[in-house]
């Protein structure tokens, strides 16, 4: 019985001896890479390239005051149709102490002048009729008082206007209506009734009443990186992406590319503007977000390859084609002259036909 155990043990240990030198050896050997096989196919290669940007108003008109005061009331809203001329808003002057000051110590003036004149001319005209005087003098008496008159009433208009901003001549015409100086949509009206607002002029801005811009008349206006601007020109075909309007795709042809570029988080980007064109009649909207895909260059009915099978060394390119099969996948290094790729697919221009096979990925065991 003990002879039997004995027997036994030795087997088992010596079964696992011969397993472990048998897996040992079976791990030793090489293992057989196999890869799948990709054929060359004939078909078109398109590079392009997608700029992102924005959908603005070609003209986007600031509308600003030709005085200074306080807003007394706003006709339009955000979203209307304005026409050329409208009125937009009217202001409430404020005079200053010193222009009204000044102007009411003019028509205190024209009024001395004015009656000063008056005597003058009634003393002249008595003269006259006794032939005292000449008629050159009498009539130039005459011409003094008119235009006493008239640089009266001038220093009296002059007071309304420091006062309420019009004229008395030409009333229809008043600074304190702000008007619209072209026809298109209100896109933003940024003062309140009751905000100050003052004049452009040489040391500020002025204050913007309202921005109009004609919504018929869109551009697309985008940026693109400093190593694809030289493959641009203007004239070229582009198609717009709108994020907010998927369903609808204008077309678009560049019209600026800026001759100098800004940087942005360290790259250089150059700006690029596109005139839009097969737009919707309504929903589209200004600062709408949007995508640009310009074709760069194109070919047709080359040979191509996926750029996955391409190996790159230096200046050179190659791929490895099917030599053998049995016992093992064989494959010969082969120099390509590869031609525009898009990042899918490669043109390759000589150095293989469309009948080799060629190594792709590798098939997992």
């Amino acid at each position: 019985m003990k002879k039997f155990f004995r027997i036994l043990l030795w087997t088992l240990v010596a079964a696992i001896f011969i397993g472990t030198f048998v897996y040992l050896y079976m791990n030793s050997r090489p293992k057989e890479e196999r890869y799948a096989l990709v054929r060359p196919e004939r078909g078109d290669i398109v590079r392009t390239t997608v700029l992102t940007g924005t959908i603005e108003p070609r003209d986007e008109i600031e509308i600003k005051p030709q005085i200074s005061g306080i807003i007394s009331e706003i006709l339009v809203e955000a979203g209307e149709y304005v026409s050329e001329g409208d009125i937009i808003a009217r202001i409430k002057v404020i005079p200053e102490a010193a222009q009204l000051s000044s102007a009411q110590n003019r028509v205190e003036v024209a009024e001395v002048a004015l009656e000063d004149a008056r005597a003058k001319y009634e003393r002249n005209k008595m003269l006259y009729e006794k032939k005292v005087i000449s008629l050159e003098e009498f009539e130039t008496s005459r011409t003094t008082w008119e235009r006493a008159a008239r640089e009266l009433a001038g220093a009296r208009d002059a007071v309304r206007i420091v006062r309420e901003g019009v004229s008395e001549l030409n009333a229809k015409e008043s600074n304190t209506m702000v008007r619209a100086t072209i026809s298109g949509l209100v896109l933003n009206v940024p003062v309140k009734v009751g905000s100050s607002v003052i004049l452009s002029n040489t040391f500020n801005d002025g204050t913007t009443i309202a921005t109009v811009a004609d919504m018929n008349n869109l551009i697309f206006k985008g940026n693109v990186d400093e190593t694809e601007v030289g493959q641009l020109a203007t004239g070229m075909p582009m198609t717009i992406a709108i994020g907010a309007m998927p369903d609808v795709h204008p077309s678009a042809v560049i019209e600026y590319i800026s001759p100098k570029g800004t940087n942005a988080n360290g790259a250089n980007t150059f700006e690029i503007k596109a005139a839009l064109s097969d737009l919707p009649e309504e929903g589209l909207r200004a600062g709408y977000s949007a995508n640009a895909t310009v074709t760069l260059r194109s070919v047709a009915d080359v040979l191509t390859v996926p750029e996955g099978v391409v190996e790159y060394a230096g200046d050179s390119t190659y791929v490895y084609c099917l030599t053998d099969s049995l016992p093992a996948q064989q494959w010969r290094r082969t120099a390509v002259q590869a031609g525009l790729g898009d990042g899918i697919k490669l043109e390759i221009k000589g150095g293989i036909d469309s009948l080799v096979q060629l190594r792709g990925a590798k098939i997992a065991d």
